[in-house]
């Protein structure tokens, strides 16, 4: 049995910061506004934070969706809240397979790929209740990581190409079949 890692004190730095840059990219790309960035309500949690349930084999984040109430008594007022659940197990075991990715490119994709699914969650571009349909979610996967890529390629980071390499197939051009 292998032993579950978590990220030390470094990355764990280097995940706040790819948290603040992920945030701007997307807030640029998506071109909102404060009041609109601000009611995009969600956090994002690490290995240690999560709960039994939040933690999943195989994907590197998963994000999850919670309905929460305002502190009034109307039912209706009543918001969504996401919380993108990093799995540190599986991005280091990943990283010590690919020596060549760097872990801050790699958490940056990772961060602003969660937080477009955030975004279109929010704008119905893509629903949540859905987005666990294989067929449904395999499609918004792909436009979810070409959206990822358009946002990423724009800025100077080392080691981005070779993350950009590494979820290449998840592109929209590339052969839907090969990922089924």
């Amino acid at each position: 049995m292998q032993k579950i890692q978590v990220f030390n004190t470094s990355q764990l730095k280097d995940v706040e910061n790819a948290v603040l840059l992920a945030e701007e990219l997307v807030n640029n790309y998506f071109k909102m506004s404060s009041n609109q960035w601000l009611g995009n309500r969600y956090d994002v949690k690490t290995l240690e934070n999560l709960t039994r349930d939040e933690i999943i084999e195989g994907p590197f984040a998963q994000v999850i969706g919670y309905e929460a109430r305002k502190n009034v008594h109307f039912s209706s007022s009543s918001y969504n809240y996401y919380t993108i659940c990093l799995q540190d197990n599986a991005i280091l075991r990943l990283l010590e397979k690919k020596k060549e990715l760097f872990l801050p490119s790699f958490l940056l994709y990772i961060l602003i790929h969660e937080l477009v699914h955030i975004v279109r969650f929010s704008k119905f571009e893509q629903i949540y209740e859905n987005s666990v349909e294989t067929k449904h979610m395999i499609n918004e996967e792909r436009i979810v990581h070409d959206i990822t890529c358009k946002i990423i390629e724009k800025v100077s980071i080392i080691g981005k190409d070779d993350v950009l390499q590494y979820y290449k197939k998840w592109r929209l051009d590339q052969d839907f079949k090969k990922l089924l």
